[in-house]
């Protein structure tokens, strides 16, 4: 097995240099950590993380948390989420993912396992891992949620612009009869994202019946049912926004054994614009919530905290983009 050693033998430094060069040290001239790069590359030289890990007294691991694994976080979200994350982590690092309902002792969320926590959050009940997280002095940066505390690092996106954008494109379309299938109770994402659709309502002059409003829990089969129960009205919705993609696949597909037709007999609109919903008959108009982008720049805030832990947290905010596809019908006025 290679080593240290090995590569100084050949550079012709020490290697206390090796060591440094390979560690990212500033110090050492850029030639000659390129060379030493070089060597090590060529040797196949395999850095022994335990023996690193003693001397500079870090895990070298980010703990990845999510509200959640098993309820309200899908494997496409999952997916970009770890696609943001990969295109900023130092290969160096090894990326743990958790769910934090899972947790049953905080008393192991300590500096010793991690060296840096995102939290990919949506409920209020994080609250308590959260502040147990600032606690220990852990670098974290909380993301897609909104946090009230200025003293957190905190990365979102405009979940409330997105959706209120949608909506006042509905109304544009002439929909007038509009219904929400909402979000899991609990999760601070269906709070925001029923304000954006009440903030639209509000400034278009429109009221809504409270048949309209149904509770789905995020899942396909959710949005089967709730869909079914619009359906079933005295007078159905003409448009319907659903609080994420999987639910509106599950709307799709109760339209479908209804034999009501989209768009023509009834409007869809989505939320996260996961990969399947362009490729949805029809191909499904929702709005776009950037999670690669939002993880990407979480990780990047992270790695600044990790070097500076003096650095001011901030709430950065991402914006979505409504896809508009073939599931909105225009009305005649």
């Amino acid at each position: 097995m290679v080593t240290i050693k090995d590569i100084a033998k050949v550079a012709g430094v020490s290697h206390t240099t090796v060591s440094r060069a390979l560690n990212g040290n500033p110090l050492i001239k850029k030639e000659t950590r390129n060379k030493i790069e070089k060597i090590a590359a060529d040797l196949n030289y395999v850095p022994n993380f335990s023996a690193k890990s003693l001397v500079m007294k870090k895990s070298y691991t980010i703990g990845l948390f999510f509200s959640s694994i098993n309820q309200g976080t899908s494997a496409s979200f999952l997916v970009d989420v770890i696609k943001g994350i990969n295109q900023v982590l130092d290969e160096n690092y090894s990326l743990t993912v958790h769910g934090i309902d899972s947790i049953k002792h905080l008393d192991g969320i300590s500096p010793h396992r991690f060296d840096g926590i995102l939290v990919m959050s949506q409920s209020d009940a994080d609250n308590e891992f959260i502040y147990h997280v600032k606690r220990t002095g852990i670098p974290f940066v909380v993301l897609n949620r909104h946090l009230e505390d200025p003293g957190i690092m905190n990365v979102v996106a405009d979940d409330r612009g997105g959706v209120r954008e949608a909506i006042d494109y509905a109304i544009k379309q002439g929909h007038r009869k509009l219904a929400m299938i909402e979000g899991k109770t609990g999760f601070k994402s269906s709070t925001e994202r029923k304000q954006g659709f009440l903030d639209s309502l509000l400034s278009n002059s429109l009221a809504s019946s409270s048949d309209y409003f149904v509770n789905g829990d995020y899942s396909i089969e959710s949005g089967y049912q709730k869909m079914n129960a619009l359906l079933a009205l005295p007078v159905p919705p003409s448009l319907v926004f659903c609080a994420n993609d999987d639910m509106a696949i599950g709307a799709m597909n109760a339209c479908y054994a209804a034999r009501v037709a989209i768009p023509d007999a009834i409007s869809l609109i989505g939320f996260d614009d996961i990969v399947f919903s362009r490729y949805t008959n029809p191909a499904l108009t929702t709005v776009h919530r950037p999670i690669a982008d939002i993880s990407e720049l979480g990780t990047k805030k992270l790695i600044e905290l990790m070097r500076e832990p003096h650095t001011r947290p901030e709430q950065s905010l991402v914006k979505t983009t409504l896809m508009i596809r073939q599931t909105v019908a225009k009305l005649e006025a």
